[in-house]
């Protein structure tokens, strides 16, 4: 099969690399050699890739700190179900699915993935293979750290960093919905991104004093920093800072300081497509390439606003041609 696989972590994106390695075999699934208890092997149709993946010690190491490249990236597929290990339940072949992968396994920038069934959930025909797969880690970040790290409720304030990114358009329409009063921030150029995604005020940071923007419940921090330090002290007494930036010693006033790694969820997966098929929800999709062209993808030559998705196969099995709806990439 063909896949992406980098083999030095000093060379970044620009060491990925084009190449032929073996598929993920049905019969060594059934024997459970070479996969796990609960696999599925999943044809891709649609890979996303997080540009920090290449800073992870997953992707070049083992759980037991052994060296495990060459290693295929990417974590978040939407794809079909070819095979399935003994033990796996609730997934059946030929079943379209999207879901988040295991960090110290290979990925999903590949023709065929092997990866725990629990990760994955169904993904209704309505939903474009794309959309599906620049859904998860965005949603799933988002979901957990507004609703399960940061109790976001009806009537809160809350301040969402990178208002206009990837991460942060998903949270500003998750907190909207919730029945907050979302406040995104960023450069200036992403206002307009930012107000469309629902932002109902926007502090551009190269021009604007965050300090101004007064007393929130909580901070959806995607920057971290001197940004992180800063939130802090713009959150009410006993609020909280969540962040996926790294930890910090940012504290508010009585209140928590949350630093979290996003975790697989059926649930939550479920939870997010259906906001995308009622039109609730829309992804933030900047770019989308084939797999041939994925290193140049990763690569470009002038920034490109929005999620980078590859696909993988093209357009069929299972795809649905009347999705336009929840296909087009955000402009």
């Amino acid at each position: 099969m063909k896949a992406i696989v980098v083999t030095d972590q000093a060379a970044g994106t620009a060491g990925m690399k084009l190449v032929e390695r073996p598929e993920p075999q049905g019969a060594s699934l059934a024997s459970l050699s070479g996969a796990n208890y609960g696999d599925v092997v999943v044809q891709v149709h649609a890979s996303g890739f997080t540009g920090d993946e290449l800073s992870w010690p997953s992707t070049w190491i083992d759980r037991l700190g052994r060296d495990r490249t060459p290693s295929i990236p990417g974590h978040e597929l939407a794809g079909v179900v070819t095979a399935l290990s003994y033990g796996t339940t609730g997934l059946s072949v030929g079943q379209r699915v999207f879901g988040l992968t295991d960090w110290t396994r290979d990925g999903t920038l590949a023709e065929y993935v092997a990866v725990e069934a629990r990760n994955l959930a169904p993904l209704p025909g309505d939903v474009d293979f794309t959309v599906g797969a620049a859904l998860v880690m965005p949603g799933l970040t988002a979901w957990q750290g507004l609703f399960e790290h940061g109790r976001l409720r009806a009537g809160q304030s809350v301040l969402v960093h990178g208002a206009a990114g990837v991460v942060g358009s998903m949270a500003t329409q998750l907190a909207r919905e919730a029945g907050a009063y979302v406040i995104g921030t960023g450069h200036a150029a992403g206002r307009q991104t930012a107000l469309d995604f629902g932002a109902q005020e926007f502090v551009d940071l190269d021009n604007d004093a965050l300090e101004d923007v007064g007393g929130v419940d909580l901070v959806f921090d995607v920057l971290g920093g001197d940004i992180a330090k800063r939130s802090a002290g713009v959150i009410r007494a006993g609020g909280t800072l969540v962040t996926i930036a790294g930890p910090t010693e940012a504290r508010p006033s009585g209140g928590l300081t949350i630093d979290f790694v996003v975790v697989p969820d059926r649930a939550q997966l479920s939870e997010l497509v259906q906001r995308v098929r009622d039109g609730r929800l829309r992804t933030n999709i900047g770019n989308v390439a084939a797999l041939d062209d994925a290193v140049a993808a990763f690569n470009p030559t002038e920034r490109i606003k929005g999620k980078t998705i590859i696909r993988v196969h093209p357009r069929g099995l299972g795809d649905c041609p009347r999705c336009a709806r929840v296909t087009e990439p955000h402009k």
